[in-house]
């Protein structure tokens, strides 16, 4: 994705969707959580609830990371999206002074295909 303007971001747990408005068109783009990798024999050895919890969250923290990443870039950014995970995704920025002159809104949403985030995104923008 390019700089500057308005960033809309679908996004639930394990998959997200940037659009920008690139010369009049919405274009988008997707980041993917990184999917459960096969089982390893470390994982074996450790088969206990800890280590699946610490591996789940390291995964959410490295795809919480791409996104904030693709924001520093925006001036304005909308998340939203049917989970919880736009809310994290705030909080995890709320703190951090790279993103205070960024104007971060978050709105519930459903799933939605494509067409449908693009015209939530063309009603948020008043176009």
């Amino acid at each position: 994705m390019r700089a500057n303007g308005l960033l809309g971001i679908w996004m639930d747990h394990s998959i997200a969707h940037l659009t920008e408005l690139r010369n009049g068109n919405l274009m988008t783009e997707t980041i993917e959580a990184k999917p459960q990798s096969q089982v390893k024999s470390e994982d074996l050895y450790y088969n206990d609830e800890s280590h699946t919890l610490n591996k789940e969250q390291a995964q959410l923290a490295a795809y919480y990371k791409k996104l904030s990443d693709a924001i520093l870039n925006y001036e304005e950014v909308i998340l939203f999206g049917p989970t919880d995970a736009k809310n994290e995704l705030a909080n995890t920025m709320k703190d951090n002074h790279l993103f205070e002159k960024i104007k971060i809104v978050v709105k519930p949403a459903d799933k939605m295909n494509e067409n449908q985030q693009h015209e939530f995104l063309k009603e948020f923008m008043n176009l």
